[in-house]
């Protein structure tokens, strides 16, 4: 029988938080990120950006960066937007959003740039 892993995480301590699935992997390089990027526009989903001061990541609404970027192809335009935001905003976590524009709802989400512990 394997053992099960606890993952140590306290509401108390920002460094410690997880966020969605990926928190628990090792941070993802822009290689990764990419991959990610390419299959939320293989799905036909329509990416948006998403940001929000590391304190407030648990119980505040995220800020949208723009609009979402609705019909959106090209990967490089969705990733120099993340980027955009991340740099307009290095303190904050960024997030990736994927929406399904058929079932209504998130079909991804993830943090894409991590940002000062408090």
């Amino acid at each position: 029988m394997s053992t099960m892993q606890d993952y140590q995480s306290s509401l108390d301590d920002p460094n410690s938080r997880k966020f969605e699935t990926f928190s628990y992997l090792p941070e993802m390089d822009q290689a990764r990120i990419r991959k990610q990027v390419e299959y939320i526009v293989a799905k036909g989903w329509n990416p948006a950006i998403e940001h929000s001061e590391p304190e407030n990541a648990f119980d505040h609404y995220w800020y949208m960066w723009k609009l979402p970027l609705f019909g959106e192809t090209d990967v490089d335009t969705i990733l120099a937007e993340a980027e955009a935001c991340h740099k307009a905003h290095p303190d904050n976590h960024v997030r990736l959003v994927g929406y399904d524009n058929y079932a209504q709802s998130k079909g991804a989400e993830m943090v894409v740039f991590r940002g000062k512990s408090v």
